[in-house]
């Protein structure tokens, strides 16, 4: 049967690989750069982000960026091997390796966890997903900035599991306070949506401020 548009799912399962080569090319023909992902052989694809989604990511990894020079990408292919790895990665949408991290970077992607991976939620999109695959490559800690509702999650590598640390919400809008980074995450009442407030936590002179993330409407 045909469905109609408005029926049309959020998710779509297409086992027909001709198919699969339309719809990617289709995607990918203007020079889009749609961040997808391939899970155990299987290709996943996000909805395009939006300028809010974007601006999200880049001002956190500048932020990032100040705290922890050279150790921050606004994006980057996260695998579990080396080979072949083309088959089995994720792209957060921040990422933090720190010099001490034994990850292996392999220009193209990365083999190992990141310090702190950020994932911006869009539409349809549970990133929740990805914590098994995160924890198995040893990523430390896993920051969720979801949009509606709007909410910050801060997860946390224990005994082999990504944990939830803690949720900032505005119904309780607790202070997340990041093990990888000398950071804490808030998110505050704002005057056209929430803001993320940041309170640099380190001690040492010349790095104590508070830097306030406010995001206007589009």
């Amino acid at each position: 049967m045909n469905l109609p548009d408005d029926k049309l799912p959020v998710r779509a399962l297409i086992l027909d690989r001709e198919l699969i080569q339309r719809v990617y090319s289709a995607r990918t023909a203007h020079g889009n750069s749609p961040h997808d992902e391939v899970w155990d052989g299987t290709l996943i694809l996000y909805a395009l982000p939006d300028n809010e989604h974007q601006q999200l990511r880049s001002t956190l990894a500048v932020l990032f960026a100040e705290i922890a020079p050279n150790a921050v990408l606004p994006g980057a292919n996260v695998s579990d091997r080396d080979a072949d790895w083309m088959e089995n990665y994720r792209e957060p949408d921040v990422v933090v390796y720190l010099a001490s991290n034994p990850a292996k970077d392999s220009n193209t992607h990365w083999v190992g966890g990141p310090d702190v991976a950020v994932e911006i939620v869009s539409p349809s999109e549970d990133p929740r997903l990805k914590l098994d695959f995160y924890a198995k490559i040893k990523t430390r800690e896993v920051l969720i900035v979801d949009r509606d509702p709007w909410a910050v999650e801060l997860y946390q590598l224990q005994g082999g599991k990504l944990v939830l640390l803690g949720t900032s919400s505005l119904p309780t809008s607790v202070v997340l306070t990041s093990a990888a980074l000398p950071l804490s995450f808030q998110l505050q009442p704002g005057t056209l949506r929430p803001t993320i407030l940041i309170t640099h936590t380190a001690t040492r002179p010349n790095l104590d401020r508070v830097i306030l993330l406010s995001f206007r409407l589009l």
